[in-house]
């Protein structure tokens, strides 16, 4: 009886194996046969194609183009112009550079949030703007009303053309040397340029505007064209100058 079923059991297993179901597998640690299914055949890897992203129509606050090009070729990748009808991201972006991936207005508003900082102290309050970032964005689409006025040009492209005439290039740090305290010229970093110049944007226009007639519509448009046009009357080609200046002597 049990040769019997020995019989049985090679013959169904010579089927088996004839017809390609399983494939003999030695375990010479146990020194018993298994079985297990043959592997299908990889299929070749298809290459990956990108998507392109739809490009859309969008106008800045229904009203701007925002597709302008950045002259600057240092500053390209770290002023964003993505077409969107409200620059208002809710703090999405996060990690290394992320200020870059936000709308450039975006920046601008959250500079003006902070105006009354000056270094490390709070020279001035930010009352007026701290939290109320809507009434931010409602001032700042009054300073580009107005420009579009002067100019009768877009006024995102007279911001951008401003950015890239008050961006400083070269500034100076101290370092300790000894007994006395060292100071060397150095290279400023594309991100940390538009930083700096957004920042002079929001402080001139808030202190020009702080107890003042003037709004503060009326004083961020007069800063954005003055650094525009190249003038002196801007505070942020103001301190580029002297910045440059210091960092001249301290090669």
């Amino acid at each position: 009886m049990e040769r019997r079923r020995k019989n049985i059991d090679e013959n169904d297993e010579r089927k088996n194996l004839e017809r390609g179901r399983y494939r003999r597998r030695d375990d010479n640690t146990e020194g018993e046969k298994k079985f297990s299914r043959p592997r299908a055949p990889r299929k070749p890897a298809k290459p990956q194609q990108r998507k392109e992203r739809m490009k859309f129509n969008v106008k800045l606050f229904g009203r701007w183009d925002s597709n302008i090009e950045v002259m600057d070729p240092s500053l390209k990748g770290y002023i964003n112009l993505e077409p969107r009808v409200l620059p208002r991201s809710g703090g999405v972006h996060r990690g290394r550079f992320h200020k870059s991936k936000m709308h450039i207005l975006e920046r601008l508003a959250l500079k003006l949030m902070v105006s009354g900082h000056t270094g490390k102290k709070h020279k001035l309050t930010s009352g007026k703007f701290g939290g109320a970032y809507m009434n931010v964005l409602a001032v700042i689409e009054e300073a580009l009303d107005i420009i579009e006025k002067k100019e009768n040009k877009n006024p995102i492209e007279v911001l951008v053309r401003a950015i890239e005439n008050a961006s400083l290039r070269e500034e100076v740090i101290s370092y300790q040397l000894g007994s006395i305290m060292a100071r060397e010229a150095v290279i400023t970093a594309p991100q940390r340029r538009v930083d700096k110049t957004l920042r002079y944007f929001a402080q001139a226009a808030y202190r020009a505007a702080f107890n003042k007639k003037k709004v503060t519509s009326q004083a961020l448009a007069d800063e954005i064209l003055a650094a525009y046009k190249g003038s002196t009357d801007s505070f942020a080609i103001k301190e580029k100058d002297r910045v440059e200046r210091e960092a001249m002597g301290a090669r």
